[in-house]
């Protein structure tokens, strides 16, 4: 062989050689990243194995999900397009072997006494051991529109109620109660205040009264309009945008300290 094509050869292989141990590094940096990243349960998570976990509330958690499959855990139909099918794709992901089942039984249009007229069905009969709540838009939005005579004392009345009856059935459930938020913009005007803040006021007290986990929602999009406009997260003002529903999710599994 000719002294150059040994040289080339050798340079070759150390090439070779060189890249493989770039790869490895670049792998081994690349693992070592997602392990450091990868979304822990903490010791004090409410989440546990074999649980069972329900969404409840208005439009916000039902985002289009399907009637036909609410039955089946897991159901990516099921779960909607908005916050809880984010929610459920990081937990399901993460943690395949803990055999989690997520229901959203969230209905568009409920108000807290809508969630008490189907609570046995779409709430007890499940037995979820984690129970998340985001209800109150409508409370007000239909108050406003001349559709429903709603009160704050009203709401506060009905929700501690609903919270009691569902205790006394799943003493033992985990609850999460989600402040009711919306965004200066589209439906949402000057009208809605401030007596919506009372609504958001009731749903904080009750979480205290009840001793719940409590997802401050408004509060987060309020600093997320800080430096982007409201349209963004909520075209409407009460709905959220992907980025809204995906702003949700992150602040609920923090929350829940996953």
């Amino acid at each position: 062989m000719k002294e150059s094509n040994l040289i080339s050869r050798r340079n070759f292989i150390k090439t070779i050689t060189t890249a493989t141990a770039g790869v490895t590094a670049l792998l081994s940096s690349g693992c070592s990243s997602i392990e450091n990243n990868h979304l822990i349960k903490s010791e004090n998570s409410i989440i546990e194995k074999g649980n069972t976990i329900l969404f409840q509330g208005d439009s916000i958690t039902d985002s289009g999900r399907s009637r036909r499959t609410a039955a089946t855990a897991n159901d990516a139909n099921a779960l909607g397009r908005g916050y809880v099918h984010l929610i459920a794709s990081q937990l399901l992901a993460e943690y395949p072997a803990d055999g989690l089942k997520i229901f959203n039984r969230g209905i568009s249009g409920n108000k807290v006494f809508e969630l008490a007229a189907r609570w046995d069905s779409d709430c007890i009969d499940l037995k979820p051991d984690v129970l998340s709540i985001l209800i109150g838009v409508n409370d007000i939005w239909h108050t406003l529109e001349g559709r429903y005579n709603g009160t704050i004392e009203k709401y506060e009345t009905d929700y501690r109620a609903l919270l009691e009856r569902t205790l006394e059935a799943l003493p033992d459930v985990k609850l999460v109660i989600c402040e009711p938020f919306v965004l200066r913009c589209g439906a949402v005007n000057d009208t809605w205040f401030p007596e919506f803040n009372g609504y958001r006021a009731s749903a904080g007290k009750l979480a205290k009264e009840f001793n719940t986990l409590f997802v401050p929602f408004q509060t987060m999009f309020d600093k997320a309009i800080e430096n982007t406009a409201p349209e963004y997260w909520a075209a409407d003002g009460v709905h959220p945008t992907i980025a809204g529903a995906a702003l949700m999710a992150k602040e609920w599994l923090k929350t829940v300290r996953i």
